[in-house]
């Protein structure tokens, strides 16, 4: 078919009220009504959807348009509709959300030629009564967005996505155009191949959002209060709060609405009728976030958000770019803020245990390039970028944390050196961690199964920091002298450059971050810390602290933790309800306790004009509370520990955990029936001494005491619960 430049501008000018194309978008749209495959690579708020869109209103037949979510079909349906006057049949949706009535109109639709646009989801196009409805229909061509899906190397991999291909077949051959904002070159490969268009003319778009701002936040115990800080600096801006579980999301909404924050949950856990209407609240700004999932935001078009936070770590950078994508379509401000801590990497790894090792090994790759991310010191974009295949030739890119901090480069030369000899010792068969592991003399399983431990350079720079070993490793990947192959899940092999290099050594330098004291400055503000914000106040709560400690003749972190005081001294709780609302103080501690403590606050503020920061308190609110009140009542019932937690589908660990903080808020739990099962009552009554005489209840110096090779730490918890229990509430 041969369509005239001029009669795409006009088309495009009647249908969208757009005067010209954006970057590559007139040569796709050719590319593909003349008959072509063709696959489009372009970033969040490229306008991806155009190129299939206006192909499909100026072409003979029907499109067919797959796509992933149910929320994204409509959102696409009406918005094809609002482009086309009086013509509601130009576009429709198919899918199981449709009744009886609905369904006919589309078939009808459909069968008289006059739907430009058919939007539906992979499981409904396997079914065998659609497959031969379309096959009475002229297609045009068929466009399968979100197309990462895919892959099992993508953020989002959906198995029905694999079946695509062979459906096509049976319905009739047409052209294929495939598109996605997130694809890494083994991605690409895998779309292709599964897509049968290996022959397809790739356009790819540059992935640099310049108008985003990226920054990786430490996520400390106060991540509420900093990011509670953090929206209300972003007064009156739209703004999305992804978390991994839909606990968290419920949780953190909650947390928001009682700090007078709009906010409102939207996961797939919801019913179908509450999930729309948040999501409508959100576009249509009732509410100033939404906290959620990854379900939200595929494909959602609301141009004006201006912050997209990650409570949580995402599992792959592809989910992180494609995530943050959402920001700042407009061309206008988008600030970009994960938290992270390592606790969470090693979390995401647990949920992948019980699964498919080629499953595991992959998320594990997707998960230590998230991790590698997170704790560089190199631009972030230029990270982001070479994980895409895109070379970022600035050093700074003056739009993350790493490139506004201050640092001193490090001559690394000989440690890169090192690093190339090992892999090449290691037949360049091996990822990142075991290579480190030799360097530093690690005797891990692998090395010991392998029998690295003969290697020449075993031990070589068992000095060296870890850490740094890693950050060398992520330099020389973005340097060009170490690729990865993908295919082999990781592993590192030496490019052309890092044979020359070992030839010819060249300076190599790595950066090492440099304190800023400016305490003033946008990268610093507002994040979280556990010092106390009034040194002199905290000192004589200490004070106070080991006078009723003694008073009742227990240790003082039995009262109040450091963490407690602390807290106390930052916020200046001088009523019994904002006591309740200091970290690790419930109802139970502070009726107990918090008397005195909150007369002697209240007597510092008014001796001191002290200015209380009322408008920065965080509320919080009762997490699991539900689940908490099972344990305290399975407890009572004396069921194991071990039993109870299997029921709730946690660890032992994470069990401890919930039980730890029942306990340290003021309840009292008596866990004497189980720790007669299972620890030997010499060792218990070991424990509990040490605890009763010992300066803190720190967990590791404990372990350290009373010696780790004759005490098992889950048993000394226990016991430690125990004491707490008895002497504290």
């Amino acid at each position: 078919m041969q369509v005239t430049s001029e009669i795409l501008h006009e088309k495009l000018k009647e249908f969208f009220g757009f005067d010209s194309f954006k970057g590559d978008q007139e040569a796709i749209i050719r590319h593909l009504i003349e008959g072509n495959n063709t696959f489009v690579l372009m970033p969040t708020g490229g306008g991806k959807s155009l190129c299939y869109q206006l192909p499909a209103l100026v072409m003979p037949g029907t499109a067919i348009v797959i796509s992933p979510l149910i929320a994204l079909m409509k959102n696409q349906v009406d918005a094809i509709r609002g482009f086309v006057a009086n013509k509601d049949g130009i576009a429709h949706f198919l899918n199981s959300s449709l009744n009886k009535t609905q369904l006919q109109e589309v078939k009808d639709d459909l069968l008289s030629g006059v739907t430009k646009l058919l939007y539906v989801a992979p499981e409904s196009l396997t079914k065998e009564e659609n497959i031969q409805l379309l096959r009475q229909c002229k297609i045009s061509f068929y466009a399968v967005d979100e197309a990462h899906c895919i892959s099992e190397w993508g953020h989002d991999f959906r198995p029905e996505y694999r079946r695509i291909h062979p459906i096509v077949e049976r319905i009739g051959k047409a052209p294929i155009i495939a598109l996605t904002a997130t694809a890494t070159p083994k991605v690409q490969n895998d779309i292709q191949k599964n897509l049968d268009m290996m022959n397809a003319t790739v356009f790819k778009s540059s992935f640099n959002r310049p108008n985003l701002y990226y920054e990786i936040r430490q996520k400390t115990d106060d991540v509420d209060r900093d990011l509670v800080r953090y929206i209300r600096s972003m007064e009156g801006k739209s703004g999305i709060v992804y978390c991994l579980s839909r606990k968290t999301v419920e949780d953190l909404a909650e947390t928001l609405r009682v700090n007078n924050i709009p906010a409102l949950p939207y996961h797939a856990g919801m019913d179908a009728a509450t999930r729309s209407a948040n999501q409508d609240a959100f576009l249509m700004e009732k509410v100033q976030v939404i906290v959620a999932t990854i379900a939200f935001g595929m494909g959602i078009d609301k141009p004006d958000v201006r912050f997209v936070v990650h409570y949580d770590i995402p599992k792959s950078l592809e989910g992180y770019y494609q995530e943050t994508g959402r920001a700042g379509r407009d061309g206008g401000e988008g600030q970009c803020i994960c938290y992270y801590s390592p606790k969470d990497i090693e979390r995401l790894r647990k949920f992948q245990q019980g699964k498919p090792v080629s499953e595991q090994e992959i998320s594990n790759q997707l998960l230590f390039e998230t991790q590698s991310y997170a704790e560089s010191s190199i631009c972030r974009r230029k990270l982001l970028l070479h994980y895409f295949g895109e070379e970022y030739k600035k050093d700074d890119c003056g739009g993350c944390d790493n490139c506004r901090k201050t640092y001193k480069m490090v001559d690394a030369t000989e440690l890169l050196g090192l690093i190339l000899e090992t892999i090449l010792q290691l037949n360049e068969k091996f990822r990142s961690e075991h290579i480190v592991d030799i360097i530093k003399g690690k005797e891990s399983a692998g090395v010991l199964a392998y029998k690295h431990t003969e290697l020449e350079n075993f031990g070589c720079g068992e000095d060296e920091d870890e850490a740094n070993l890693y950050a060398i490793i992520r330099q020389a990947m973005v340097s060009g002298y170490i690729k990865k192959d993908i295919e082999s899940y990781g592993d590192l092999k030496l490019t052309s450059t890092g044979k020359k290099f070992l030839k010819r050594p060249v300076l190599f330098e790595v950066p090492i971050e440099v304190p800023n004291d400016d305490d003033d400055s946008e990268i610093t503000r507002g994040i979280a810390t556990c010092a106390a914000a009034d040194d002199v106040l905290f000192s004589i709560l200490k004070d106070l602290r080991r006078k009723v400690s003694k008073r009742m003749n227990v240790p003082p972190f039995v009262i109040f933790q450091d963490a407690s005081l602390e807290a106390m001294a930052t916020n200046y709780p001088i009523t019994m309800e904002e006591m309740q609302n200091i970290p690790g103080v419930g109802a139970g501690k502070a009726k107990r306790y918090g008397e005195e403590f909150i007369r002697l606050i209240k007597e510092y503020v008014d001796e001191n004009d002290v200015i209380r920061p009322e408008d920065l308190r965080v509320r919080t609110v009762a997490k699991n509370s539900a689940r908490k009140i099972e344990i305290i009542k399975a407890i009572d019932r004396r069921v194991a520990l071990d039993d109870l937690a299997e029921r709730l589908g946690m660890s032992m660990e994470e069990m401890l955990e919930e039980i730890e903080a029942i306990v340290y808020s003021g309840t009292k739990l008596n866990i004497k029936y189980f720790i007669e099962e299972v620890v030997d009552p010499d060792e218990e009554a070991d424990i509990y001494y040490y605890f009763r005489h010992a300066d803190n209840d720190n967990i590791r110096q404990a372990m350290e005491e009373l010696g780790e090779d004759d005490y098992d730490e889950i048993n000394v918890r226990l016991v430690r619960i125990k004491f707490h229990s008895e002497l504290g509430n």
